[in-house]
């Protein structure tokens, strides 16, 4: 999963596209590598590790959520799409979102 992840990082042409494949596989693998190890040892010791079963669900909630955060930034920082890109669906979504706080943050004006 690492070497795809590596893969991914030298072949994807934008930070966008290298940050997906990054974070994606390398929490498959990560998960992979403790879930083996949490297998290993129920069948072969007969111990359930609950500290095993934290770090699944800790890596599982957390990975995914940086590299979200890590190109959303990156988007907001103003980091160029790649050429082949179609849409910008994000960029749609903060221009709406700009127009609905403009609206909610004008000031009333009085009625003379």
């Amino acid at each position: 999963m690492n070497l795809l992840s590596t893969f991914g990082l030298l072949r994807l042409p934008d930070i966008y596209n290298r940050a997906h494949a990054s974070t994606k596989s390398a929490t498959l693998g990560i998960l992979t590598i403790l879930s083996a190890a949490f297998i290993y040892f129920f069948y072969t010791h007969g111990v359930s590790s609950i500290r095993l079963l934290l770090a699944i669900a800790f890596v599982f909630l957390t990975a995914p959520l940086s590299g979200h955060m890590i190109i959303r930034s990156a988007h907001r920082y103003g980091v160029p799409l790649a050429p082949i890109t179609v849409k910008d669906e994000l960029r749609k979504l903060e221009e709406k979102q700009q127009v609905v706080e403009e609206e909610v943050i004008r000031p009333v004006e009085a009625d003379s």
